[in-house]
């Protein structure tokens, strides 16, 4: 018989939203994704050092690299958005459980690095990491799907 977890909180799981971007960071990334393709890496590329904490600017770099067949750069960035969205979470009072779903667009950058790292760690052979993001995604929001947009497939 399957062990069957049982939660003992009052409601079930918490769940956790982040923060919006500041406007101005994400009058930036809108100006940036509406920049032609040939130009756009390097539009995010702005963006993000300018607001490193921007997670969509990381995850939109690495969905870049990875469209063009560079999976390394993918998963190195989407790395970035991962590691960055996790502390984002933790101060928006996550504690390595919960909720974090694709319904809250405030989340789309931290899920959209969660699912490229996992796609882009799989593009390169690291199957571990890849099946590790894949079960964490259906941690954090079981049964969600992204709300618009692919990721590459390699």
């Amino acid at each position: 018989m399957a062990a069957t977890p049982i939660d003992l909180r009052p409601g079930g799981l918490p769940e956790t939203v982040l923060d919006p971007a500041p406007p101005a960071a994400a009058a930036a990334w809108e100006a940036a994704m509406g920049q032609p393709l040939a130009e756009r890496g390097a539009a995010l590329a702005t963006v993000a050092a300018r607001w490193p904490r921007l997670l969509e600017a990381w995850a939109e770099l690495g969905r870049s690299a990875a469209s063009e067949g560079r999976h390394v750069e993918a998963y190195a960035y989407c790395r970035v958005g991962y590691h960055r969205g996790l502390d984002a979470l933790r101060a928006a009072g996550w504690r390595g459980s919960g909720y974090v779903r694709w319904a809250e667009p405030a989340n789309h950058g931290f899920l959209w690095s969660l699912l490229g790292l996992g796609r882009s760690a799989a593009a390169i052979g690291e199957r571990d990491e890849a099946d590790r993001c894949a079960g964490f995604l259906v941690q954090l929001d079981p049964g969600g799907e992204p709300p618009m947009g692919e990721w590459p497939q390699a």
